[in-house]
């Protein structure tokens, strides 16, 4: 009996948390990406809308949060060092609530070459959800969010994986 309590504690946790998830993330798949601004490493002005035309994957993360430094070498090494070169193909990784000058040090330190921007008051994080990290988004060519996902676990890195390589295939 206390076993089955225990599980169905668990499930009703799990449960709640996904229902959370759903709720407190302002995109869905199908919507198109919401129009937004930030600053490059140089500190130009760029919008999302310059890469229209690219398969662009868009994560949040921040640099305390345990999921998300799992999740970073991954992308480094399974997503951006694949991609980089393919001009078909941008990466944005912004840093919830960090500063361009934290995210320069945590990369420098860390070891990354991936692209990292600042999102210090949340402008970015703001249109995408309310809160939970890591969160990856993957928009096609045309605009259109097709895959939206937040924690880091290996089935939903490979799904993410698959979707790529299938829109870059398009």
């Amino acid at each position: 009996m206390k076993i089955i309590l225990s599980a169905i504690l668990v499930f009703l946790f799990f449960q709640t948390q996904a229902q959370d998830e759903l709720t407190t993330t302002r995109v869905r798949t199908g919507q198109k990406v919401p129009d937004f601004s930030f600053s490059d490493e140089n500190g130009k002005t760029m919008s999302i809308s310059d890469y229209r035309g690219k398969v662009v994957m868009i994560t949040f993360f921040a640099t305390w949060c345990g999921p998300c430094r799992e999740e970073l070498p991954h992308i480094q090494k399974e997503i951006y060092n694949r991609y980089k070169d393919n001009p078909n193909f941008r990466l944005l990784i912004f840093g919830r609530e960090h500063s361009s000058d934290e995210m320069n040090n945590f990369k420098k330190t860390q070891g990354f070459t991936m692209p990292f921007f600042a999102d210090k008051s949340r402008s970015v994080y703001s249109l995408f959800a309310e809160k939970y990290i890591p969160r990856n988004f993957l928009v096609e060519a045309d605009g259109k969010i097709v895959f939206s996902e937040t924690g880091f676990n290996d089935e939903k890195f490979s799904e993410l994986k698959k979707r790529i390589e299938e829109y870059l295939a398009k």
